[in-house]
């Protein structure tokens, strides 16, 4: 593979990677898996624990997944590895009974993070700093074609058999190994040494964090940055994690009004990954995230004054076009964000404290929700108004960054990955 035939075909697999595991995302994290859960008698706080858990696993391994793939120089064998596990795990969810598929669906979930790790650090293989977030767009675009897809599957197998949910889980891990093989066929990334590990540094991954947190605080603005990050992705994973059951059992929506909604959603979504993307290009990934998070304070808000105003649930029909605006816009700054501010010396080594922040704000968000909800009965409506305290917050503490890249030391800037080029 070569030329800008061989580049185009690494853009495009590395954006239909993107498809196939938002498919997962929707069917198992954010839609019919919780409503599942919920049919066999479980809680928001069983899925909830479920959820954080698996990312709290994912928190844990990252720093040796982290020094493995530096040491070989490589990302791409531990993404396919984590993808075929993710799979085979989701195919056998809805098997047992609730607990054990809430078993099964930890270890399905933790494979799909750790496999985000190294899906996230592929960008600069197949793209320029230049047109990151056009690149990131369309994977963005091309991943709510797949939310469609997902739901139409799920509406489909449902319309048959309204017991068909287990039936979804593994028409989910079909669909996702089938998107996921143009990415790793199509991409190829530069050839590099592997590095000598010592016995003493396996021993200790956790050494690795505390240097990568060392790492990040003395790099202009990335520790800030990392902060903020975990504020404003607690609420973006908490609010797609308990959103199927938010509109159906909170605002009364039937399950196929509810997907229905969704629909709408998607539609919006998509068309704001195109907008946003060559937003992120033009002014840059701090003023599109600002942007971003600012429609998303009014987005809480709509929906917080919807249920402690008792006004009609239809709203959310103009509420969800405007969630998935909101969204993608959320997804196509976040990236570029980050690599604006990493040295490329240290791509490897910081992106995987970038995973890191994520996943931790997926253990917290999750565990918030229940304990607000189950444990302390204030309802899911208090549980919005945390998730809108979470963006105000990373609002606050992003306001004194800035995205200039070029500003670290000579030596930070040596070995950067090199880029294809893109048509």
């Amino acid at each position: 593979m070569g030329g800008q035939g061989g580049a185009r075909r690494a853009v495009w697999g590395w954006a239909l990677y993107d498809l196939g595991n938002v498919i997962f995302f929707m069917t198992i994290l954010s839609l019919y898996f919780p409503l599942w859960v919920v049919d066999k008698g479980g809680s928001d706080a069983d899925y909830g624990i479920a959820n954080s858990l698996s990312m709290a696993l994912v928190l844990v391994v990252a720093p040796l997944l982290g020094a493995a793939s530096d040491r070989v120089r490589r990302r791409m064998p531990f993404l396919l590895g984590a993808t075929l596990l993710c799979c085979a795990c989701t195919a056998l969810l809805g098997l047992g009974g609730l607990f054990t598929s809430l078993a099964v669906f930890v270890a399905a979930n933790f494979f799909f993070q750790a496999g985000g790790i190294f899906y996230d650090i592929l960008l600069p293989s197949v793209s320029t700093p230049e047109q990151w977030g056009t690149v990131g767009g369309l994977a963005i675009g091309l991943s709510y074609v797949g939310t469609l897809l997902a739901v139409a599957v799920g509406l489909t197998v449902l319309h048959f058999n309204p017991s068909g949910k287990p039936l979804i889980f593994r028409l989910t891990a079909v669909l996702f190994a089938l998107f996921a093989l143009p990415c790793f066929f199509w991409v190829r990334e530069p050839r590099q040494t592997p590095t000598p590990a010592s016995r003493e540094r396996r021993a200790r991954p956790w050494d690795d964090v505390r240097q990568m947190v060392a790492r990040a605080r003395a790099t202009p603005d990335l520790g800030r940055f990392l902060v903020g990050r975990v504020f404003y992705s607690d609420a973006a994973t908490t609010m797609l994690a308990f959103m199927s059951i938010y509109v159906t059992k909170q605002v009364g929506f039937s399950e196929t009004g509810a997907q229905i909604v969704l629909v709408a959603g998607i539609l919006g979504g998509l068309v704001g990954a195109f907008l946003w993307g060559p937003a992120v290009d033009r002014v840059g990934p701090k003023r599109t995230l600002n942007r971003v998070l600012a429609l998303w304070v009014a987005l809480f808000s709509a929906v917080v004054a919807i249920a402690y105003l008792h006004l009609p649930g239809a709203l959310f029909w103009l509420v969800a076009p405007l969630a998935g605006v909101a969204l993608s816009g959320l997804s196509v700054a976040d990236r570029p964000y980050m690599l604006h501010l990493t040295p490329p010396r240290h791509l490897g080594q910081l992106y995987v404290l970038y995973a890191m922040v994520g996943r931790f704000a997926a253990v917290l968000g999750p565990l918030l929700w229940a304990v607000i909800v189950d444990a302390l009965g204030w309802g899911r409506p208090a549980a919005i108004v945390s998730l809108l305290v979470m963006v105000v917050i990373s609002l606050v503490v992003l306001r004194p960054v800035r995205d200039a890249t070029g500003r670290w030391a000579a030596d930070d800037a040596l070995g950067a990955e090199p880029a294809r080029q893109p048509t």
